[in-house]
């Protein structure tokens, strides 16, 4: 397949338009699973830290499995997953209205509906990045904010779904919206040249050339056979033909020594192919051991390192208030009356915003997009440790706004990995960070939900959250001075492809 160059426009502006639609049809019910959150506390009688691994699983999942996300997506294409993960999607939604118990909701809606969104999101930046170039950031930037979106719409259309239908209509009528990602997978046309003329060579012929020794060989000695055996016939019936007879049942003896020959070829060819299996099988083993020896040397980077562990314990923290701000409304004993708009839809709509302006304030050159990054992870904690004293609407609105302005911080987050570890090893870097991403969106609302059952209290909980986050801040901040430059001279020691934060970003 030939690809052409990335228009930068044209067909690529509805692949834009598509891929906003598709992340918000796919990620509006699993960001706003806060509302779910409630109903499935009342339906079931479970726990909060065991009811939370729902909507902890919908949401990690996805980063966790982003290798086999990717793996799929490059296998088969970003239009063939799309329409496969809005099925995926849609079925896990309806599935999920039929749950019998809290158990069947981890798969239905945590795994099936997690692995999903994981695969449309790997689809749509793909297809994306293979559109554009020059405008692939305000491209990625357009696509991103249809999460945020649909965390705004789904907050309040869900709540009002419930009231309407109760819980088992609400998932039902939001499986069968996530139907149109089908319609959105199906617009995402592949890059390809029409008009390039087909290739020369069929898939066979890119087998190495080292397959086909025994083929030529067993070639060359058929052809050879076949003229020695012609010019020996036509001079014996010229020179005596009653000879012909004999010599035609010496010819089915040489066509008989010729099976056994080829049985022997035969033979040959399989070793050949087994010790072609052995050479590829080898080849992937040093492939492996070219990755784990590269992601040592990216450990060895104490920015790299003090960024996996600040992501970590950031989703840990940072990522709870977006599914339990609602309870935390009602354990504070807030009245439903008092709600102008759910705190999951401010959140929503201000991590939009938080996208926006923290992306444009990265494209400044004076602005260091690390320290940046520390400030907003700093700023998250202290905010944390302020909910325990909210007690009104108007405190843990605010507080939600600004949660989800500095959880917009995601935006600039692969600026930071590009600036720590280059772009040449940024594929394989963000990857790792993606990975541990997810497990901390994974653990953080099970973990705050079983403070609150061993305390019966969120107070404790967003005290450790917001430890989690600070010291994750802090451990960045201190690894990111430039006193260790000066004093171990790293930058000299770096092996290439990898340099210090402040080389990076004065460049």
């Amino acid at each position: 397949m030939v690809f052409r160059k990335p228009p930068d426009g044209g067909w690529g502006w509805v692949i834009v338009i598509v891929s906003f639609f598709t992340q918000f049809l796919c990620y509006g019910s699993p960001l706003a699973v806060g509302v779910l959150y409630l109903e499935w506390l009342d339906a079931f009688g479970e726990g909060k830290g065991k009811t939370a691994w729902v909507g902890s699983l919908a949401n990690g999942i996805g980063l966790l499995a982003s290798p086999v996300c990717s793996i799929c997506v490059s296998s088969f294409g970003a239009r063939p997953v799309a329409i496969f993960s809005g099925f995926m999607v849609a079925g896990g939604l309806m599935m999920s209205s039929f749950a019998p118990n809290i158990y069947f909701l981890y798969v239905s809606y945590g795994i099936v509906v997690g692995l999903g969104c994981g695969l449309l999101y790997t689809a749509t930046v793909t297809i994306t990045c293979q559109y554009f170039d020059k405008r692939r950031g305000l491209a990625l930037g357009l696509i991103s904010t249809g999460s945020s979106v649909g965390l705004f719409i789904y907050a309040a259309l869900q709540r009002e779904l419930i009231e309407l239908y109760g819980l088992d209509g609400c998932l039902l009528i939001v499986g069968a919206l996530s139907l149109n990602i089908l319609a959105c997978g199906s617009l995402m046309r592949p890059l390809e040249s029409s008009s390039s003329p087909p290739p020369e060579k069929t898939c066979v012929d890119v087998v190495p050339d080292q397959y086909f020794v025994y083929r030529e060989k067993e070639k060359t000695v058929e052809e050879n056979i076949s003229i020695l055996e012609k010019g020996y016939i036509d001079e014996k019936c010229v020179n005596n033909v009653p000879d012909c007879k004999q010599d035609s049942i010496l010819n089915k003896n040489v066509l008989s020594s010729i099976n056994v020959n080829e049985k022997d070829t035969y033979k040959k060819k399989v070793v050949e192919q087994t010790n072609f299996c052995k050479q590829l099988a080898k080849r992937k083993w040093q492939l492996y051991l070219t990755y784990w020896k590269e992601t040592m040397v990216l450990f060895k980077n104490k920015v790299f390192s003090a960024l996996f562990v600040a992501i970590l314990l950031f989703d840990i923290g940072g990522f709870p208030p977006s599914l339990l701000m609602e309870d935390v409304a009602r354990s504070a004993n807030i009245s439903e009356d008092d709600y102008y708009m759910p705190l999951i839809s401010i959140i929503g709509i201000m991590t939009t915003v938080g996208k926006l302006v923290l992306g444009i304030l990265a494209d400044f050159k004076w602005v260091n997009t690390l320290y940046l990054y520390v400030t907003t992870l700093i700023m998250t904690g202290v905010a944390l440790f302020a909910i325990p004293f909210a007690k009104s609407y108007l405190t843990l609105a605010m507080l939600s706004g600004i949660l989800g302005f500095l959880t917009g911080n995601w935006s600039i987050f692969p600026y930071v990995t590009t600036k720590t570890v280059g772009i040449e090893k940024l594929t394989h870097a963000y990857g790792i960070l993606m990975f541990f991403a997810g497990l901390g969106n994974s653990l953080g609302p099970p973990i705050v939900g079983w403070f609150y059952d061993w305390t019966q209290e969120y107070d404790t909980a967003f005290y450790f959250s917001g430890f989690c986050v600070l010291l994750g801040g802090f451990l960045l901040l201190l690894a990111a001075l430039p006193c260790w430059n000066a004093c171990t001279n790293q930058s000299s020691k770096l092996p290439p492809n990898t340099y210090s934060y402040k080389v990076a970003s004065n460049a």
